[in-house]
């Protein structure tokens, strides 16, 4: 039953490292577009947290909740960034 969680948790790490190495290494002109491709995953993520949400149990249920909330906020906060930028390129008249 132990070695589950280990190798969940290890994999949890190792996607943290790795993204995190991914992000620093990202130009900063890059960020914003960039930024437009994680909404769908963000999206992906919102049917995700839904199903664990749902799955059964309050354990269960509050992490997917939070889950469900955290995927919100980056999606919402992509989308802002996303419109700032497109008002940026547009022309004043």
């Amino acid at each position: 039953m132990m070695l589950p969680l280990v190798i969940a948790v290890t994999i949890f790490v190792l996607s943290m490292l790795l993204g995190l190495e991914v992000i620093t290494k990202v130009p900063t002109q890059l960020h914003t577009p960039l930024m437009s491709g994680s909404n769908a995953i963000s999206g992906v993520t919102i049917i995700g947290a839904l199903l664990a949400a749902g799955a059964g149990g309050w354990l269960g249920g509050t992490f997917g909740m939070l889950a469900v909330a955290a995927a919100m906020v980056n999606v919402v906060g992509g989308y802002l960034v996303t419109d700032r930028m497109l008002r940026m390129f547009k022309r004043k008249d």
